[in-house]
C-alpha cells in the first residue's frame, strides 16, 4: 500500500475562530480545500472583518454614526473603495498594535529592539503614504478626520524621538521635528477643540509637550517660547470646558518648561537686544587636533549612562538641567535634514537619515539601585572592543555615618540615585534601622566590577570626593572627574539652575560668565571670547600630552574627541576656580582620580595667564588673583 503524502498546507487557523485545527490530507484534497478556504476568507475579509476594525463597515457611507442613506447604499460602494477602507483599517490596527508593543521592549541593550522598531517604522511608513494616496476615498467612505491624520504624524514623530533616545543619532531629532512641525503648520489638531471629547484635547496637549521636548533638544528656544504660550492657552481652554482632575498636572508642566527655558544663567544679545541661542554640541573643528606624532590611546567612547537625582534642580520630562547639558556635551551637532532632505510641501518618513556618530546614551532619572545596575551590566556586556563606558552622576551626596578602623570602598559614602527610602516591588518601605547604609546609594565599590573595561566617571555631587578612593583592580584605563563639594554662598543660590561644575563641562564660557556674576553679554564679545578659548583649549591639550608626570590613563582616553574635550574643559574649570577670589577652600576645587600634575596643568603659569586675559577681555579682572595662589590646602 502506498502511503499518502501529508501536505504542508494541512495546518491552518480558522479565519473566524481562535481554535487551530490540524488535518492530514492528500495533496489534491488539500488543494481543493484551500480553494474553498480562500473564497470564504475573501468574503470574511471584505464583509465581516471590518466590523472589528474601527467600525469600517459602519463608516463606509455614514461616517462614524453608521447611518446609511438607503437599504442598498452599502451595496453601491465599489469593491475597490471598500478594499481601500479595509486596507487602511488593517494598517491602522497593525500600526497601533506595534506601537503599543514598544512599551514592552527592554530599555537597555542595543540589539533586542532594532528589528521591532524596523517593523514599526515600515508599517507607519505604509500607513502614511496610503492615507496620502487615498485621501478622497478615506474622507468619503471612512470619514477620516484631520486630527486622525495628525495622530498618525504624531506617532511617527514619537518613533523618531524614541529612536534617537536609543541610538543617540541626533539626525532623528530633526526627523521628529519635521513631523511635529507639520502637525502645527497644517493645523491637524485644530478641529479637536470643537469636539466635546476631552480625551482628544489631551492628545493635543501631549503633542505640544512632546514637540517642546524635541525643540529644547534642538535648541530652538524661540520656538519653544511660542509653543509654551500656545500650550498655556490650550490648557486654559481645556480646563474651562471640561471639569477634569488633571488641571494641576498640566499647570505643573507649564511651570517646569518655563523654568527650563530660563535655566541658563547668562543670555547672549545681538545688536537689536534680541536673545541669541547658541548650540553647545560638538561642532566641526571644535576640538583641538592631535599633534603630529602624538602617541595617545585609540579608545572610543561607545556608551554613556547619565544619571540624575537632584530634587531641587530644574527638570522637564524626567530630564534635569544637568542631564540635559551633559547629554548635549556628548553629541555632535546634527545635520539640518529639515532643509536638505524634504521637498517643499511633502512629508515622508525617512528610513536612513544622515548619521552622526555619537556614543549611545541611557538617561536614568532617579533610578533605583537595581535599575541602575541592570543598565550598567547591559552596557558593560555589549561594550565593543577598544571602547569606553562613561558614567555621569548628578545626585545628592550620601555621607558615612561614622569613622571605622578600616575604610573600604563602601565606607566613604557615595551618591544617592533614588530618594531617601527603600522601594520594594513598587512599595515604599521606611527604614527600621537608621544605621543601615542607604539602599540606593552608589558607592565607589559598586563600580569596581566594571573597571574590567575602560571606565570614565564624572561625579557632580556634594560627596564626589568619595570617588577619590577608587582602586584600579584590573589595570584598565580609569579616570574620575570630581566636582567641588562646597561652593560659595552666591553660587549655592543658583543651584536650582544646575551645577556650576556640569556647566563648565557643557559650556566653559557660559560657566565663566556665571561665576563672574554676568547675566548678559553682547554677541560680538561672546564670539571673540569663544575664539580666544579655542586657543586656550589647544594650549591645555599640549599641557596634558607633553607632561612627563601625567598618569597614562588620561592619555589613553585623550584619543576620543568627546573625552578629550571633557578633560580640557575640566582643566580649564579647575584653573578658573583656583584663581577666583570667592573660591578659597580646597573643597571648592574639582579633583580627579588619578590626580593631575598641578604644576603642569591646573596651576600652570601659562594657563593662569590665559584665565586672567579672558577676565580682562570681559572686564571682570578684579574678581581674580594675580596668579600667586594663596589657598588653604
Amino acid at each position: 500500500m502506498v502511503m499518502q503524502k501529508r501536505c504542508l498546507h494541512a495546518t491552518f487557523q480558522c479565519a473566524c475562530m481562535t481554535q487551530s485545527y490540524t488535518h492530514t490530507h492528500t495533496h489534491l484534497e488539500c488543494m481543493r480545500w484551500l480553494a474553498s478556504y480562500m473564497l470564504v476568507r475573501q468574503i470574511l475579509t471584505y464583509v465581516l472583518w471590518p466590523l472589528s476594525s474601527h467600525r469600517c463597515f459602519l463608516v463606509f457611507q455614514g461616517r462614524e454614526a453608521g447611518a446609511m442613506t438607503g437599504a442598498g447604499a452599502e451595496d453601491d460602494i465599489p469593491l475597490g473603495e471598500r478594499k481601500t477602507v479595509t486596507d487602511f483599517c488593517y494598517l491602522l490596527d497593525k500600526s497601533k498594535q506595534l506601537f503599543n508593543g514598544l512599551r514592552d521592549l527592554p530599555q537597555y541593550g542595543h540589539k533586542q529592539w532594532q528589528s521591532y522598531f524596523g517593523r514599526t517604522f515600515d508599517v507607519y511608513t505604509k500607513l502614511w503614504k496610503f492615507q496620502q494616496q487615498h485621501r478622497q476615498v478615506l474622507d468619503n467612505r471612512y470619514g477620516l478626520k484631520r486630527w486622525q491624520i495628525g495622530e498618525v504624524a504624531s506617532k511617527i514623530g514619537q518613533l523618531y524621538y524614541h529612536y534617537y533616545l536609543r541610538t543617540s543619532e541626533t539626525s532623528y531629532l530633526n526627523e521628529a521635528f519635521s513631523f511635529y512641525s507639520a502637525i502645527r503648520q497644517r493645523s491637524y489638531y485644530y478641529q479637536v477643540n470643537k469636539e466635546d471629547r476631552p480625551e482628544l484635547v489631551v492628545k493635543k496637549l501631549r503633542y505640544y509637550a512632546r514637540y517642546i521636548v524635541v525643540c529644547l533638544l534642538l535648541n530652538k528656544m524661540d520656538l519653544v517660547k511660542v509653543l509654551v504660550k500656545e500650550l498655556s492657552e490650550e490648557i486654559e481652554d481645556y480646563t474651562q470646558r471640561f471639569n477634569t482632575e488633571d488641571q494641576l498636572e498640566w499647570n505643573l508642566v507649564l511651570q517646569e518648561v518655563a523654568a527650563f527655558v530660563e535655566a541658563d544663567p547668562v543670555v547672549v544679545l545681538n545688536d537689536e537686544n534680541t536673545v541669541v541661542f547658541t548650540s553647545n554640541r560638538l561642532q566641526e573643528g571644535g576640538v583641538p587636533q592631535l599633534e603630529q606624532g602624538m602617541v595617545v590611546g585609540q579608545l572610543t567612547l561607545a556608551d554613556a549612562l547619565i544619571i540624575g537625582n537632584c530634587n531641587n534642580q530644574v527638570k522637564f520630562s524626567e530630564l534635569t538641567i544637568d542631564m540635559f547639558r551633559i547629554l548635549q556635551a556628548l553629541e555632535r551637532e546634527p545635520v539640518n535634514l529639515a532643509t536638505t532632505t524634504s521637498k517643499p510641501g511633502t512629508l515622508e518618513p525617512s528610513e536612513k537619515p544622515a548619521k552622526r556618530e555619537n556614543p549611545h546614551k541611557y538617561l536614568l532619572y532617579k533610578p533605583t539601585f537595581s535599575q541602575l545596575y541592570t543598565f550598567l551590566s547591559a552596557s558593560f556586556k555589549e561594550l565593543p572592543a577598544n571602547s569606553v563606558l562613561l558614567v555621569y552622576l548628578s545626585a545628592t551626596g550620601v555621607f558615612p555615618t561614622g569613622r571605622l578602623d578600616y575604610e573600604g570602598p563602601y565606607d566613604f559614602g557615595g551618591v544617592l540615585t533614588n530618594t531617601n527610602r527603600d522601594v520594594v516591588n513598587g512599595e515604599t518601605v521606611q527604614k527600621r534601622n537608621q544605621a543601615q547604609k542607604e539602599m540606593h546609594c552608589l558607592h565607589p565599590g559598586d563600580l569596581f566590577p566594571f573597571t574590567r573595561k575602560p571606565l570614565f566617571v564624572i561625579v557632580d555631587s556634594s560627596n564626589s570626593t568619595a570617588y577619590k578612593n577608587f582602586t584600579n583592580l584590573f589595570g584598565q584605563p580609569l579616570v574620575c572627574l570630581l566636582s567641588p563639594t562646597v561652593y560659595p554662598k552666591s553660587m549655592q543660590d543658583q543651584s536650582q539652575r544646575g551645577s556650576l561644575f556640569t556647566l563648565f563641562l557643557y559650556c566653559p564660557l557660559l560657566a565663566f560668565l556665571s561665576v563672574c556674576g554676568l547675566s548678559s553679554l553682547r554677541q560680538g564679545l561672546w564670539e571673540k571670547a569663544e575664539e580666544f578659548l579655542h586657543k586656550v583649549y589647544r594650549d591645555i591639550g599640549q599641557m596634558i600630552t607633553r607632561s612627563q608626570a601625567i598618569d597614562q590613563a588620561f592619555l589613553q582616553f585623550y584619543g576620543d574627541e568627546f573625552l578629550r574635550l571633557l578633560l580640557i574643559r575640566f582643566v580649564f574649570c579647575s584653573a578658573t576656580l583656583r584663581l577666583h577670589k570667592l573660591f578659597r577652600e580646597s573643597r571648592s576645587f574639582p579633583e580627579s582620580y588619578p590626580q593631575l600634575p598641578k604644576q603642569d596643568t591646573v596651576e600652570s603659569s601659562v594657563l593662569q595667564k590665559h584665565v586672567l586675559e579672558l577676565a580682562a577681555m570681559l572686564d571682570v579682572r578684579s574678581l581674580f588673583w594675580d596668579g600667586t595662589l594663596d589657598v588653604n590646602y
